[in-house]
């Protein structure tokens, strides 16, 4: 049963590490039972850097999951980010042996697993491969090619790779923390599961994930994933620039920004002036809240016009009715949805996780910096390509057909089980002497 399966999401970021606890319940909406989070130590700009960190954190995380859910955690989706990864376009094909049968699901799946067996750079691995249009006997822009008729069959996808060391440094941290993966899913993946309807996949939307050390970006139109792209940057280099900037610690900096700061400068007061205690017995330090989101637009500008290059090579930036969705926690600085509709003329709006969300028991889980780690344990539930979940639908009734119509399976069950019982009281008679 579907409200019986318990999925574990666990977002290794930049800035934090947490790990979701969910289920479905009977509406079919997920119910988030525990969540635990640490601070992340080990990682710069979603790349594993110190194992020992990182183990600790995730460590910590999941305690905290599993002590808020009672459940005994050991298998967790994990999110992989980080500026190793790339997104390209293949084009594969593959002729089947008559025209007369339909297209089968088998078939469609032969043609992706042949995708994993393409030649890419070395110390790289192929993450997902995701179908765009397919074609049957040159006949294109097919959607779903399954009960069609046709020798040809052609599609191009969508193939996202990361570097090697990238995906091994997670998996040793994550097994030695005592966890098996059961799925790695690329981060803007799992965020557009958490924050984008339906209605606007298929208009065309952007979804635009600010995160700690990195800033995703992924586009799609016609309910199918057209582009990705992981930008270096993300709300760290802004408390970075603040700490330069205006000569504070970093976690003064971290506090301006969150409180204070404005990703439009002219919104900012030009009188208001935020006092920092000085650092032993020197005098307090007065900042300007002008200059504070003068240095916040200046680097939140360079972000935007990054991610919307990516937009643009996309080759889908006429094609989005439903705009941009920021999420991650930098999506909440103040005036930066302004910003964004101001710099790509495009209509923009901030992405809660809580499009499927139902009663939770940890209320801060619908604030955009958790869409990730929501969007993780959706994975578990739903595919990250909705015509996969419509096979396997198709896989299921198939089978259970099958099972109807084959009258003979008991009977020989039954063979066998007398023959095995003969077998053992023969060998149990031979011990006795």
């Amino acid at each position: 049963m579907e409200t019986d399966k318990i999925v574990v999401g666990l977002d290794i970021g930049t800035t934090k590490i947490c790990a979701i606890v969910g289920r479905k319940n009977e509406f079919g909406k997920l119910e988030v039972l525990g969540m635990g989070k640490a601070e992340s130590e080990g990682v710069i700009k979603g790349i594993v850097t110190n194992i020992e960190k990182t183990v600790f954190a995730i460590g910590k995380a999941i305690k905290e999951a599993s002590d808020m859910s009672g459940i005994d955690i050991g298998v967790v989706n994990v999110g992989i980010a980080g500026q190793h990864i790339r997104s390209s376009v293949h084009h594969g094909s593959i002729t089947r042996s008559s025209n007369d049968d339909e297209v089968s699901i088998e078939d469609v799946n032969r043609l992706t697993e042949d995708m994993y067996r393409i030649v890419i750079p070395p110390g790289s691995e192929i993450i997902h491969v995701m179908p765009q249009d397919y074609t049957v006997d040159y006949e294109e822009g097919i959607k779903d090619p399954v009960g069609m008729s046709g020798v040809k069959l052609e599609a191009d996808f969508h193939i996202i790779t990361a570097q090697t060391s990238a995906i091994n440094n997670i998996n040793k941290c994550v097994r030695r923390g005592g966890l098996e993966i059961q799925d790695l899913i690329l981060e803007p993946l799992s965020s557009s599961l958490a924050v984008l309807s339906d209605e606007e996949k298929e208009a065309g939307v952007c979804l635009i994930d600010i995160g700690g050390g990195t800033t995703d970006i992924a586009v799609f139109h016609d309910s199918i994933i057209r582009h990705t792209a992981v930008i270096p940057f993300g709300g760290n280099i802004l408390t970075t620039d603040i700490q330069h900037g205006l000569m504070v610690m970093a976690k003064q900096a971290e506090q301006l920004k969150t409180r204070f700061g404005k990703a439009i400068a002219e919104e900012a007061s030009p009188n208001e002036i935020v006092s920092i205690p000085g650092i032993r017995n020197r005098t307090a330090k007065e900042i300007s809240v002008k200059s504070l989101s003068n240095i916040i637009q200046a680097r939140m500008e360079e972000i935007i016009e990054m991610a919307h290059t990516e937009i643009i090579n996309s080759g889908y930036e006429n094609r989005l009715a439903g705009g941009i969705v920021i999420t991650g926690g930098g999506s909440q600085l103040a005036c930066l949805k302004q910003l964004v509709e101001y710099m790509t003329g495009m209509d923009t709006r901030i992405g809660y996780p809580n499009e499927h969300l139902g009663k939770s028991k940890v209320e801060a889980v619908k604030s955009p910096m958790y869409a990730t780690a929501v969007g993780l344990v959706l994975g578990g539930f739903r595919s990250l390509d909705e015509r996969e979940d419509r096979y396997k639908e198709k896989r299921e009734v198939k089978s259970v057909k099958v099972k109807k119509v084959n009258p003979t399976s008991d009977f020989f069950s039954n063979i066998l089980n007398k023959t095995k019982g003969l077998l053992i009281d023969d060998l149990e008679g031979k011990n006795e002497y």
